[in-house]
């Protein structure tokens, strides 16, 4: 009798099996986040439940929780901490889509396109100043410090990015410094936390802010790559918004690396001046470059980088959860 084939698995089944590893602990934290997203400020709770509804996958908490889990953790504070870090993140988002002018995020209308900009600043800083009123419950001075110091680098790289957009002469060095300060530091300030709550040596700390670091690089580039290789209904936002926007972003600066004198101006143009009338053309001027197949090798080497750090860890099902989301990064669709 022949032996039944092993089933075939694909990206979302991976990160389904990540989800159901932290689903107890997700719980949790989603009630955390209902019940400290509450205000008796109408508009507010308002936003706050569209917010929730919209969804997400939740990373960062998730990665959070999962890093505490590896780290051997038993008590009960990475659930708080974990919404202070989807409270942090949500706040850059709401801040974000008004910079940006969006009007789709996950597939439905951003805040800002429903209440206005100025509700979606407003309730975008009482989620940071929620988070902080969390931070000072769990009275731990080094964790403090860590998200004072990620909240603050976090609004460093919203300028950085602003300071580029429309600007053809921004390069890779450059657009990483963004990506790092808008993306990477969270992501390293949830996995340095979760090894920090477990106790773990100075080394392994190190080595789970490490993982983190690479993880929101890979997680970036992939996600600018998927700007001009994936479609609206998939990604859940309109395709070309950054080119729209007049971002450079990495596969754009690939591009004009290698674009020819013709192709070079048209990139130009299109990142000083934004707009999407020549959007097919620009994605041919990009895919003729060679720059999408760059940019997602970049994105694998940061997802190798984040998988290679965890090597420092005990193994575990935590640890190998965590290099599931590796993989994942650069392999997901949305």
């Amino acid at each position: 009798m022949s032996t039944p084939a092993e089933p075939i698995t694909g990206p979302s089944d991976d990160f389904a099996r990540v989800r159901d590893l932290a689903a107890a602990d997700m719980q949790r934290v989603d009630a955390l986040i209902r019940q400290r997203l509450s205000s008796d400020v109408v508009l507010i709770n308002q936003i706050a439940d569209h917010i929730i509804a919209s969804g997400g996958k939740r990373l960062r908490p998730m990665l959070h929780v999962l890093a505490a889990g590896a780290a051997g953790y038993q008590g009960d504070h990475h659930a708080k901490l974990a919404a202070i870090i989807e409270f942090i993140h949500t706040s850059t988002l709401l801040h974000d889509d008004v910079v940006d002018e969006s009007d789709l995020r996950r597939g439905r209308k951003t805040a800002n396109a429903l209440w206005g900009n100025a509700a979606s600043v407003l309730v975008g800083d009482f989620l940071y100043s929620r988070s902080f009123q969390l931070m000072v419950e769990l009275d731990d001075m080094r964790i403090m410090r860590i998200l004072a110091d990620t909240t603050n680098t976090i609004a460093e790289g919203e300028v950085l990015q602003l300071l580029n957009i429309g600007n053809a002469d921004v390069g890779e060095a450059a657009y990483l410094a963004v990506i790092e300060r808008k993306t990477a530091v969270l992501f390293a300030a949830a996995t340095e936390l979760g090894g920090l709550l477990g106790g773990l040596p100075d080394a392994q700390v190190a080595a789970l802010r490490r993982y983190g670091m690479e993880l929101g690089y890979a997680f970036q580039i992939a996600d600018d790559l998927l700007d001009y290789v994936s479609d609206a209904d998939t990604l859940g936002k309109n395709i070309g918004d950054d080119l729209a926007e007049g971002k450079p972003t990495l596969p754009l600066i690939y591009a004009l690396e290698q674009a020819s004198p013709e192709q070079a101006q048209s990139l130009r143009h299109a990142i000083e001046h934004g707009g999407l009338d020549s959007l097919e053309r620009i994605v041919a001027s990009i895919r003729d470059s060679g720059a999408l197949e760059r940019t997602r090798v970049r994105a694998q080497a940061h997802a190798r980088a984040a998988r290679e750090a965890l090597a420092a860890l005990p193994a575990s099902a935590h640890r190998e959860a965590l290099a599931t989301l590796a993989d994942y990064s650069v392999q997901r669709t949305y």
